[in-house]
């Protein structure tokens, strides 16, 4: 049986886990197709979510956005290792061609670095791009010409229109190069819990009675929360942390109305991150298509804050409110500690019609069709 090399941006968790999610609905199908997945993403989500093994190999395929922190990011620094990537595309593909062809393929697919296309295509291979947005799109939100590419978007779109079928997902934004005809929209893929909220918060040690709040801010962390962020909840709300949270030692010693975890130990003994999204009340974030489709997942509502220039986030906050109730925070209330009225007219909205999130089967069964 031929392999699918599956290429994933090493760009946030976002598109790792839900790469993973299809891959994991594919392998429940087939789990005699092996699959190799090259990417610049941290191993340890693999480790830990992935349900069958497969041939991981490390590799840079995209440089994505350079973040300084969970809200904030360097857009110079951006294009400038975009750029710098991008300068020598085609020895890049050639040699990703030459390693397309000693691992013998049936299929590639990408979420969503270009260069897993150009080589695809180079190496004969079919290829199939999943993703809600292209990279050409948002590096053109950064004006790269400022910065001395612009020749950049061109040739990333280029790349990009290699793929033969493109698998879009909700809240999208850029595939101008994408033709209809070979354009399919897919449900959310999403990380699903299969616990019972109320069981979770038991197991957990989770107050049944109070609102929890779940702040998740990705692994580049939170820094400089004061400490009234949690004082300021009195008795009815709960924060809940984990491990990739980073905040003053100050804060850690407010105890008041907190709750912390260790991500790593709640996997080691058997619990899932998607657990404390359904158990909760609240997510507390950055707009992400990954949040928010878990979040659409279980109908927990989300308070969201600004993260800096993104052309994405845009997009996610004109088509969240279709999937989640949702809420704006300013960053300074946010750090103040100021929550209380945000979190007040978020849990006073209607809940949004139940999001279909089957969209891990749905690209599943379409690779599967396309082998």
């Amino acid at each position: 049986m031929h392999p699918i090399v599956w290429y994933i941006s090493g760009h946030g968790f976002g598109h790792a886990s839900r790469e993973i999610e299809i891959i994991n609905a594919l392998r429940d199908r087939r789990p005699d197709i092996p699959i190799v997945i090259r990417t610049g993403a941290k191993r340890w989500i693999f480790d830990l979510t992935l349900r069958s093994p497969v041939d991981f190999q490390p590799t840079e395929c995209d440089t994505g956005v350079v973040q300084i922190d969970s809200l904030r990011l360097d857009e110079a620094e951006t294009i400038r290792r975009a750029a710098a990537f991008y300068a020598d595309f085609p020895a890049r593909v050639e040699a990703e061609r030459a390693c397309l062809a000693s691992i013998g393929p049936a299929l590639v697919v990408g979420d969503v670095p270009p260069l897993a296309f150009a080589a695809a295509h180079a190496a004969g291979i079919p290829s199939i791009a999943i993703a809600n947005f292209t990279w050409d799109w948002i590096y053109d939100g950064y004006e790269p010409e400022r910065f001395g590419a612009p020749w950049l978007v061109e040739r990333i779109a280029e790349a990009c229109a290699h793929a033969d079928l493109f698998f879009r997902l909700p809240m999208w934004g850029g595939f101008e190069m994408a033709r209809p005809e070979v354009t399919t929209d897919l449900p959310l893929v999403a990380r699903r819990s299969t616990r019972d909220p109320m069981e979770t918060r038991r197991a957990l040690g989770l107050p049944c009675d109070k609102t929890l709040v779940l702040l998740s801010f990705g692994g580049h962390g939170l820094k400089g929360l004061s400490p009234a962020a949690f004082d300021s909840f009195g008795d009815e709300y709960v924060a809940v942390l984990t491990g990739h949270l980073e905040m003053s030692q100050a804060a850690r010693e407010s105890r008041r109305g907190v709750i912390e975890f260790d991500e790593q130990g709640l996997y080691d003994a058997g619990w899932r991150y998607e657990d404390l999204v359904a158990a909760v009340d609240v997510v507390a974030t950055k707009p992400g298509y990954g949040i928010i489709a878990e979040c659409a997942a279980h109908q927990t509502a989300l308070l969201y804050t600004s993260r800096g220039h993104f052309i994405e986030y845009e997009v996610l906050v004109q088509e969240m409110p279709r999937y989640v109730r949702s809420q704006f925070i300013p960053q300074d209330a946010l750090f103040a500690g100021e929550w209380r009225p945000y979190l007040e007219e978020l849990l006073s909205q209607d809940r949004p019609e139940p999001a279909d999130v089957t969209g891990a089967a749905v690209a599943a069964d379409e690779i599967i069709g396309k082998l």
